[in-house]
């Protein structure tokens, strides 16, 4: 690999600008030399705002370009397989962002690119850097929780359909408040439980927002009238040894917005938002909070692994099997609502 690790963006959206190209422009052992977006437009202001010299309209000629030797996906969720798939059989090692693939069918075709190019596949999950969820997971690491088998998740938004891009098109982001948002507090809650092995998912699925003229639209004005996604999912989902989660998510519901997990063990049990862990000791229960938590930002950190990962100098944050992990268990809970019963969870090997 040259002196710098040369990097390709594909897809030059807000998450690629804000997130990764801001971050991989912070460091001195990078330099991002190509943009790939069919937008012309999209591409032209990402380049220039980064001063970079290449600029590709087809994901097929970053993965044929020798000058790079990583590549960050930041494209809509049904073209996450086809440029990862290609530029890890082209040698590159990849960060695609979350969810890893429109359904585990693909995510498995992404992890298996990877294994046989002997290439890094990360996945986008940037919350596996926060503080609180490295705490819980140490805390779990150190036998705080004991035996732990039972947590619950939620991410809520009372009004939050995203009045941009396809996030309201099943053909193209494959499922709504799940995939989009949900996606991220699961893999916390498997991340923090040391992902055990999940056996059957039971889910129901509704909307009942999104494809009706928007009232209140603080998020902005979505196209309801071709909104083919759910705007609320509820799960239960079942895993080998007895442990279980519960797992709601929403774009938009009659209730008090909030997101946080909970995680109860024999030991003790814990909250995310805001940090708290529960026991039972001296005789007493106690609650227990920090009295001062290290800051953070997710997105850097999750950049600068996956630099140290290409270089061969470390491990990425969220693996792809990792990533593959939340999209099997966020799949049966779309097959479980549409067949009306709990389903196996899919987990054969990639």
């Amino acid at each position: 690999m040259a002196a710098k690790v040369r990097i390709g963006i594909i897809g030059t959206g807000a998450i690629a600008r804000g997130a990764h190209m801001a971050n991989y422009a912070k460091l001195d052992d990078v330099e991002i030399v190509a943009v790939c977006d069919a937008d012309e437009k999209a591409m032209n202001a990402a380049a220039e705002q980064y001063g970079v010299p290449k600029r590709y309209a087809d994901y097929r000629d970053i993965a044929a370009d020798p000058d790079i030797d990583a590549v960050s996906v930041c494209t809509p969720n049904f073209m996450h397989k086809d440029p990862t798939v290609a530029c890890l059989r082209a040698g590159k090692h990849v960060l695609v962002e979350k969810p890893i693939a429109m359904n585990a069918a693909e995510g498995a075709e992404m992890v298996r690119a990877a294994e046989e190019s002997g290439r890094v596949l990360a996945v986008g999950l940037h919350f596996r850097y926060d503080p609180s969820v490295e705490a819980l997971r140490r805390f779990r690491d150190e036998g705080g929780f004991g035996d732990v088998y039972y947590s619950r998740v939620h991410i809520l938004r009372r009004r939050g359909i995203p009045g941009w891009g396809c996030f309201g098109d099943k053909a193209r982001q494959g499922g709504g408040a799940m995939v989009d948002i949900g996606v991220h507090y699961l893999y916390i809650a498997l991340y923090v439980m040391g992902f055990p092995k999940p056996v059957s998912a039971a889910g129901a699925i509704w909307d009942r927002f999104g494809s009706k003229p928007p009232g209140v639209a603080p998020w902005g004005v979505w196209d309801h009238e071709n909104f083919t996604v759910e705007d609320y999912a509820a799960a239960f989902v079942r895993f080998e040894g007895g442990m279980a989660m519960s797992i709601e998510a929403s774009f938009a519901a009659n209730i008090e917005g909030c997101s946080n997990v909970w995680i109860m063990g024999d030991r003790g049990g814990a909250q995310l938002e805001p940090l708290k862990i529960y026991r039972e000791e001296f005789g007493m229960l106690t609650d227990s909070t920090p009295g001062w938590m290290p800051k953070n930002d997710c997105h850097a950190s999750e950049i600068r692994d996956f630099v140290a990962a290409a270089r061969g100098e470390g491990a990425a944050g969220v693996t792809g099997a990792e990533g593959l992990a939340v999209t099997r268990i966020i799949d049966a809970v779309y097959r479980s609502a549409e067949l009306g019963r709990e389903v196996a969870v899919e987990t054969a090997e990639p």
